[in-house]
């Protein structure tokens, strides 16, 4: 039951974050970067406040079960909330520098190759175990990639930069176990927000005064960014990062459903292909979590 409920956490996240660009289309007025400017302080102050308001009770026990720790826990803890943040943040600014100076099909493929890293990665480095359903699952979805990748060669290269440090973030937090999650979040968070603050000033464009780029900054803050970010940092506790990675494939199909459905967007055969592959091969993966077999 407690896999089912931290599997359900990774696919919500990714679910929500399918989503996103719904949010975004309004926005297409602003600079990419105000808008990431504005996501992140706002995000920064809003979690301050619930953790101040809301989990006083929950920030001292975090404090004194960190005091509780070994050195080495205590330094081991440290480490992966700080690289979780480095890596976050370097995802964030790649993936706009891809967006900006390289393409949009390049940032997209990112996010396809993601999953697949990841899977890899954690079996490498976390040495999580793969069945060969799994496995087929992987190769299965490389193909997808692989076909959506023809013809854009050239963006693999930024496409793989991206998708590492989104791939490397999973598989850090995945034993950041000794700190709270909401916590470990909003520390990571304030530290991108340092991070980026000297490149405010000049980096950011005319501070807006409409209603209504505020109303969507907070819907994105709220629904697109703490809330998944939490329930991807939650399900790493129940399940493996190559199971939280693959779910990732969720965000591109609802993506790439939204852009045919709803903004008729022209499709070809490939890519419709290429999806169709993507989904099976994330049916393929949680197989027994779908079909809830015995192990």
């Amino acid at each position: 039951m407690g896999v089912n409920k931290h599997f359900f956490a990774a696919f919500a996240a990714f679910f929500i974050w399918g989503f996103f660009g719904l949010a975004l289309k309004p926005l297409t007025d602003y600079p990419s970067l105000d808008i990431l400017f504005y996501r992140i302080f706002l995000s920064v102050a809003i979690m301050g406040l619930i953790n101040t308001i809301f989990r006083r009770k929950k920030l001292k026990e975090n404090w004194i079960n960190f005091n509780l720790l070994t050195p080495n826990q205590k330094k081991k803890s440290i480490i992966l909330t700080l690289s979780g943040s480095v890596l976050i943040a370097l995802n964030w600014f790649v993936f706009i520098y891809v967006v900006n100076h390289v393409s949009l099909k390049a940032a997209s493929l990112a996010y396809m190759i993601c999953p697949i890293l990841t899977t890899v990665l954690a079996f490498f480095i976390l040495k999580e175990k793969l069945s060969n359903w799994q496995w087929f699952a992987v190769f299965v979805s490389s193909i997808g990639c692989g076909l959506l990748s023809i013809n854009h060669v050239e963006d693999i290269f930024f496409s793989f930069i991206t998708a590492a440090t989104y791939a490397l973030y999973l598989i850090s937090q995945r034993n950041n176990n000794h700190i709270d999650k909401f916590l470990s979040l909003s520390i990571q968070l304030a530290i991108i927000a340092i991070i980026i603050l000297p490149f405010y000033p000049n980096f950011s464009g005319v501070i807006p005064v409409s209603s209504l780029f505020y109303f969507y900054i907070l819907i994105i803050v709220l629904f697109f960014t703490i809330v998944p970010l939490f329930l991807n940092l939650y399900a790493l506790k129940g399940i493996n990062s190559s199971t939280v990675g693959i779910l990732m494939y969720i965000n591109p199909i609802i993506n790439f459903s939204i852009a045919v459905l709803i903004y008729h967007e022209s499709v070809t055969l490939l890519q419709m292909i290429s999806y169709f592959l993507i989904f099976l091969a994330v049916i393929i993966f949680n197989e027994k979590l779908i079909f809830k077999k015995s192990n």
